[in-house]
């Protein structure tokens, strides 16, 4: 059966359409069903009812996600308070370890992404990993990196990736390669993707599922709870009327 491939984040100028456009052209054209493209927290209904009309007539699914990168647990708290309702997905990127464990037992957020360039500033270990695997978070790896650093840096972060997805695998904790792209000449097609992540330690298996179900899989979840059926976790409304 034919996967059905997401791109989780494309990080475009939102302001520049010509650029949004392009970076959309580009993934529609690689293959992929779904795109998450990166929205500023005030993002415009306006707005982003046109991103949604660009991707549908280019046969799209369109997420609208946000990037939090809080200071402190109680900086994540408020803001996500402010927001859950907002987007379909949340990622944060986990800068301090105090954010990193708030972030991973929040079952408001679904990506956790960690600094990707230094060994000592990259919070994912066994304690953020055992609490985003009861919580349902995923840990995301964006690809872009991979293409364009060079000699050193590219050597430290395939480090740093190998690690965390062992941890991640370990316990575990759901996996999402993305491109993290705000280009269209750093995407590449999914299974482009898939032989690349071999270079982290994924199996070209497991690393089709992280470029499509796994995303597919937050999506849909989020969206139940965004619907007005949605009442707790684990409660839907099945029938609204007065016999009910």
């Amino acid at each position: 059966m034919r996967k059905s491939f997401v791109d989780l984040h494309l990080r475009p100028p939102i302001d520049q359409i010509n650029r949004v456009k392009g970076l959309i052209d580009k993934a529609a054209e690689l293959g992929y069903s779904a795109v998450g493209l990166t929205l500023p927290i005030g993002a415009k209904k306006e707005d982003v009812e046109k991103l949604r009309k660009i991707c549908e007539n280019l046969g799209l699914d369109f997420v609208t996600r946000v990037d939090l990168t809080p200071k402190t647990s109680k900086n994540l708290l408020n803001i996500l308070n402010k927001i859950r309702r907002k987007f379909e997905i949340i990622a944060v990127h986990c800068n301090t370890k105090g954010v990193a464990i708030q972030a991973a037992k929040d079952r408001r957020v679904d990506l956790l992404s960690f600094s990707s360039s230094s060994l000592r500033r990259n919070f994912f270990s066994a304690s953020e990993a055992r609490l985003a695997s009861e919580k349902n978070s995923a840990i995301e790896v964006d690809m872009s990196p991979l293409l364009y650093l060079e000699g050193t840096p590219r050597i430290r972060l395939m480090n740093i990736l190998r690690k965390n997805v062992s941890i991640a695998k370990k316990f575990d904790v759901p996996i999402v390669l993305s491109s993290g792209s705000d280009s269209p000449h750093l995407l590449r097609k999914p299974e482009d993707y898939a032989f690349l992540a071999y270079l982290v330690g994924l199996d070209l298996y497991a690393a089709k599922q992280a470029l499509s179900s796994s995303p597919r899989d937050i999506i849909k979840r989020n969206r139940k709870k965004l619907s007005s059926n949605y009442v707790h976790p684990g409660v839907y409304v099945i029938e609204r009327g007065e016999d009910c």
